[in-house]
């Protein structure tokens, strides 16, 4: 997999040329090996991309993300085919024993709720929440049939955020949270089919109609390295700046801590899946977890 995270913006032309991705602007032109290339995000409604340079970015498992007019997400281009062992992998993927996917479920929301927590904390936020949160930590069962989860995300958010704060409206914090949450699905995705499974299905996610239940189950961990950055950067602000979405696309290009490393989040991310395909397969009793907190590389 490559480590350079591009942003296309203002492109007629997007091409395969010697092995080389090839932007054409105007009368200007730019190469950058696929090779190098981790995440493309084109975010040009009137960009064009040839079918040599589509195959060649799946040929490399190249996380391609295409924006609509809102600059938001609306596809992924992905491979048919990510690793030899597929077939194996989607059969145990099917197999899956449902206890150890309740169990497995529970460590996760555990998980996400200390990483909400230790947003909270560096971001020095009221301590009665964080002892709350921490008690639902405790009080998480299998498969989290008590919904600390949602009940944890609803107390996180307004602390956050504030107390008006609804999630899904219509404004620059909730635009910036599903930019970021959408760029890291994407990445989680990409690594997802390059080790073999399908992220049609998931842990706990199960919609008939979502082509991403898995990713959907694996992201969130990461989902406060968004809050974080959306609360530092766009509080004060009315609209969803380019510079914003650049950030956050920037966000998969940093270094996170896991299994007491740092590491990229795209290395994170890996060591993370291994860590839960391993549990679900039965051969192993505990999984990695990431940790919020972003370093630069």
């Amino acid at each position: 997999m490559g480590y350079r995270v591009i942003y296309i913006e203002k492109c007629e032309y997007l091409r395969l040329y010697l092995d080389n991705l090839k932007v054409e602007i105007k009368n200007d032109t730019l190469l950058i090996p696929v090779s190098d290339i981790q995440i493309l995000v084109i975010d040009n409604y009137q960009s064009n991309l040839s079918v040599p340079l589509i195959n060649k970015l799946t040929d490399n498992n190249v996380c391609t993300i295409i924006c609509g007019v809102d600059h938001l997400p609306k596809s992924y281009i992905l491979p048919m085919n990510g690793h030899f062992s597929s077939s194996g992998n989607i059969s145990k993927q099917i197999c899956w024993d449902s206890k150890r996917k309740d169990d497995l479920h529970a460590m996760i929301v555990k998980m996400k709720i200390l990483n909400q927590i230790e947003i909270l904390k560096v971001n020095n936020k009221d301590f009665e929440v964080e002892k709350k949160l921490y008690e639902f930590v405790d009080s998480v069962v299998s498969g989290d049939k008590t919904n600390r989860e949602g009940l944890a995300a609803k107390m996180y958010f307004r602390e956050l955020f504030g107390h008006d704060f609804v999630r899904f409206e219509e404004d620059v914090i909730n635009a910036g949270l599903n930019y970021g949450y959408a760029i890291f699905r994407s990445l989680i995705t990409s690594i997802i089919v390059a080790k073999g499974y399908i992220a049609n299905i998931g842990i706990f996610h199960k919609g008939k109609q979502n082509m991403f239940n898995l990713s959907d189950d694996i992201i969130e961990v990461f989902r406060p390295i968004v809050d974080h950055y959306v609360f530092n950067n766009m509080m004060d602000d009315i609209i969803f700046k380019q510079s914003h979405r650049e950030a956050l696309i920037q966000l998969t290009n940093k270094k996170i801590m896991i299994d007491g490393r740092k590491q990229t989040v795209a290395n994170a991310i890996s060591f993370y899946l291994d860590s839960i395909f391993n549990y679900l397969d039965g051969e192993a009793d505990s999984i990695l977890y990431p940790l919020p907190v972003i370093y630069d590389l």
